[in-house]
């Protein structure tokens, strides 16, 4: 059993009667109310899911096991000479909220490295997809079809205590992981490149090998490190996280549950944000006949935008209630490794003019930006000019947080997730509309 497993498997006997202890002295205590608004909303902000994995403070932005962003990225281990910390660290704090040593990390490292093998047929797979399909529709069919690798579906059919649900889905988890850095890498290069000849280092980590592998060049390595963290994970209601819950509940296996956070993942009001973001923002440069504008010119332009009842593409969020800290960590990165990128200038300058007029307007409840407004501009920079691949980026990384998540739902014994629905005449009663 690796240092990670045995270090979970304490934690979760810790934390199991705090669930029970919750059920039967308080299971019944009323801990939310739900509004109209609410129910025809999207359930927005209901409080109705269980994670510790991550919270999504309205002023502090993504906790991941309490600590902030800037936390994280301060503290968890990171590759000599490089400044994003490893990613399988961040694999580690996730599900045992712990900041892990050095050593701990290199254990990790070293157990992706003996999981990472793929099998022949899923490059099949991927190669019987046209050229012009959909990368997020390959990705996803890819990890469906490992379903047949799973462990946990083996030994439910042969029976296990459901004690033990969680060590399987650890396994299965553990496996896909380790393997989507090289699913990712041959789908981009089958889809862009037209190399098929796609393996992994064996001395790189999880983002240095997947940069390796697309042929990027430092530092794209902690370009890949940075992204894969900040999008691990964020809270479990949005719909790529939730989907994953929901699916999972049913004891779906790993692959079934990642394969759906996928789908959830690649709609335009979710993960294809950070690709409409960037295609606004290449239409400003456009219109403004490729120069860099002054601030009077594009404070003209944001308004006359907003005046047409268009919004501002990476402005303003659900919860979030200042600059999102996913947007500040790219913002640090970029100000040191590419000021002088003419579109990252837009983007600086779009940061300068537009909270301060959306505060005006009086519409938008946050007016600063959110992680999609940077993310599609530093991929652009180092050279993944291919829009649709960058949401296989934002799958690679949620999938973290996504599995974690499904690993303690395992372990504590969720169940089933199904919520009441109700007719609208029968919500027309209940408010007294007759």
């Amino acid at each position: 059993m690796s240092t990670l497993k045995e270090v979970l498997y304490e934690k979760i006997e810790a934390h199991r009667p705090r669930v029970t202890r919750l059920l039967k002295e308080h299971g019944n205590d009323v801990i939310d109310k739900v509004t109209v608004g609410q129910v025809l909303g999207g359930m927005r902000g209901i409080k109705s899911l269980v994670t510790d994995i991550s919270y999504l403070d309205p002023m502090e932005g993504i906790r991941y096991r309490g600590l902030t962003l800037p936390e994280v990225f301060e503290k968890l281990p990171k590759p000599q000479g490089k400044e994003m910390p490893y990613v399988e660290g961040l694999y580690y704090l996730l599900l045992t909220g712990e900041i892990p040593t050095e050593s701990q990390v290199a254990d990790v490292i070293y157990d992706f490295s003996n999981r990472r093998l793929l099998p022949r047929y899923v490059f099949d797979i991927i190669d019987a997809f046209p050229n012009h399909s959909h990368p997020m529709a390959i990705l996803s069919a890819a990890v469906m079809s490992m379903q047949r690798e799973s462990m946990f579906n083996t030994r439910y059919q042969n029976g296990m205590s459901k004690m033990d649900y969680w060590d399987p889905t650890y396994e299965d988890a553990t496996n896909l992981l380790a393997k989507l850095p090289l699913i990712g890498a041959y789908i981009y290069n089958k889809l862009y490149v037209g190399n098929t000849n796609v393996f992994p280092e064996p001395t790189l980590d999880f983002g240095g090998n997947f940069a390796y592998m697309i042929g990027k060049e430092a530092p794209y390595d902690d370009v890949s490190r940075m992204y894969f963290i900040i999008h691990a994970d964020h809270e479990s209601g949005n719909v790529s996280a939730h989907t994953g819950h929901l699916v999972a509940s049913s004891l779906s296996d790993a692959y079934y549950a990642t394969s759906g956070m996928i789908n959830g993942l690649a709609g335009p009001l979710h993960g294809l944000a950070n690709q409409e973001v960037l295609r606004w923002i290449q239409d400003v440069r456009m219109k403004m006949g490729n120069k860099k504008p002054t601030k009077e010119e594009m404070k003209k332009f944001v308004w006359d935008t907003l005046n047409k009842g268009q919004v501002i593409p990476g402005y303003g969020h659900a919860v979030l209630r200042k600059t999102d800290p996913r947007y500040a960590v790219q913002r640090e990165f970029a100000l040191k490794h590419m000021p002088d990128d003419e579109l990252f200038e837009y983007v600086s300058m779009l940061y300068e003019v537009v909270p301060p007029i959306l505060k005006e307007q009086g519409k938008a409840k946050n007016p600063w930006p959110n992680v999609d407004a940077q993310s599609g501009v530093i991929q652009w920079h180092y050279g993944v000019k291919e829009y649709d691949f960058y949401t296989v980026l934002f799958s690679i990384g949620r999938a973290f947080g996504v599995l974690s998540n499904v690993i303690w739902d395992r372990a504590l014994g969720y169940p089933i997730e199904r919520p009441k629905s109700i007719t609208t005449a029968m919500m027309e009663e209940m408010v007294g509309i007759k």
